[in-house]
């Protein structure tokens, strides 16, 4: 299918986009198969997961990506997230043969316990639509950070045609809180919660500890 563009409708584009990298942590690339951003750096020492589930989780989403486009080539739109070794798949396919085979093959996965099947049997989105998902994604990301009451680094969100997923592993108050911001966040228009649920005792034992100094202030 032939695409055209206006010049103004492309500079509005490349501002949505810029934007979406200074309100979102991470940017997928827009190919047939996106990879969930990996958590890295300093933001590692706030991850819930134990830094293995980390970097299986991180396996995970390349060994799948790459088995989609050898299985199915860029007749599909497929991204790829795990947390904690669940994965979410979204994205667009073109048939239910499709929707199903995309599901088996990252179920294959090393590593992989469960798999939630989100995916849409459609026209593959276009460059704007995804471009808005990122950007609400960022949204809703600057939402947790502003949240005086929550750890913003303990969720992951992913953003798929208006539906935003939040996952991690939470108190139930924190799954609420995040519920609610999301929510009340421009352009989101439904909240999929895949959370794990933990104890506040839980929480206490991962909350990184105060230091030395510090705790004798």
């Amino acid at each position: 299918m032939t695409q055209t563009t206006s010049t103004s409708g492309v500079q509005r584009l490349l501002t949505k986009l810029a934007l979406s990298v200074v309100l979102g942590s991470t940017l997928t690339a827009c190919f047939p198969v996106i990879v969930g951003g990996a958590v890295v750096g300093s933001l590692v020492a706030t991850d819930r997961r134990t830094s293995g589930a980390q970097l299986e989780d991180e396996g995970i989403e390349l060994r799948a990506a790459s088995r989609i486009r050898e299985n199915l080539g860029d007749r599909v739109h497929v991204n790829v997230n795990s947390y904690n070794r669940r994965v979410l798949i979204t994205g667009e396919v073109p048939n239910a043969q499709d929707l199903q085979l995309v599901e088996q093959v990252v179920s294959r996965v090393e590593n992989v316990q469960s798999v939630v099947n989100e995916l849409a049997v459609l026209g593959n989105a276009t460059l704007t639509q995804r471009s808005s998902d990122v950007l609400v994604t960022g949204k809703v990301k600057a939402g947790l950070v502003d949240a005086k009451d929550l750890f913003a680094n303990a969720f992951k969100v992913v953003t798929e045609r208006g539906t935003t997923y939040l996952m991690g592993r939470v108190t139930q108050r924190e799954a609420d809180r995040a519920t609610e911001i999301a929510r009340s966040t421009g352009g989101v228009q439904k909240v999929v919660r895949l959370l794990e649920t933990i104890s506040e005792d839980e929480l206490r034992v991962l909350l990184p500890k105060p230091a030395a100094n510090e705790s004798q202030k």
